[in-house]
């Protein structure tokens, strides 16, 4: 599910830049500096879950022990990240543990001008 979001959105975004390939050079604007707006744009935004629950799990593998579940919706903390999983603490019940990044994961803004 998650990887055919993704496509979605590759594909709808290079729909919208189609016609600025074809514009002739000489008709570009100089490059500008930076500005907040466009720091704003492409900022990461917050941890989200691609699921409906999550297993949280004593250590980084999935043979480990389940201490918990995290459920879409709860808030949560990624502390770090080791190789495909993330260690968290839900914040909605104080569980602590691994979860695997399959599920785990940023937004990501992108403003388009």
């Amino acid at each position: 599910m998650r990887s055919s979001r993704f496509a979605v959105r590759a594909a709808v975004l290079g729909a919208l830049s189609l016609p600025f390939a074809f514009t002739a050079q000489a008709h570009a604007a100089p490059a500008a500096a930076p500005t907040v707006a466009s720091d704003y744009c492409h900022r990461t935004g917050p941890w989200v879950i691609d699921a409906s629950a999550v297993t949280i799990r004593s250590r980084a593998t999935s043979n480990s022990t389940a201490v918990g579940s995290l459920y879409r919706g709860h808030k949560f903390t990624v502390h770090k990240s080791s190789g495909g999983w993330r260690y968290i603490t839900d914040r909605t019940t104080g569980v602590t543990g691994w979860v695997s990044g399959t599920y785990v994961y940023n937004e990501v803004y992108v403003c388009l001008d």
